[in-house]
């Protein structure tokens, strides 16, 4: 258990830095990802208290966690509006030449 609390804790303050550079930022995009954030913080909780009463260990509900901060990260990770990844090749381009 101590193992997945450690990596938890590593993988989770990957996705701290990501969520800061994305609400640094600012605009709607900014709001938006702040939104998320606390609505997926509510249900993660809500999910792993509901395990608890159902009886779960220490390591599943660890286990539940560590696949949300994986897909935020994955999430998080990839150039995901239209605009971004317009303005990436655009750069990309202007280099080049």
């Amino acid at each position: 258990m101590i193992n997945s609390l450690m990596l938890l804790a590593f993988e989770a303050n990957g996705v701290i830095a990501l969520r800061m550079m994305k609400l640094m930022r600012g605009g709607r995009i900014a709001r938006r990802e702040a939104e998320l954030m606390v609505s997926e913080k509510i249900r993660a909780a809500s999910e792993a208290s509901a395990s608890l009463m159902a009886g779960a260990s220490g390591d599943e509900i660890i286990r539940q966690y560590r696949r949300h901060v994986a897909a935020n990260a994955k999430r998080l990770g990839r150039l995901n509006s239209g605009r971004s990844r317009k303005r990436a090749l655009r750069r990309t381009q202007s280099r080049r030449k």
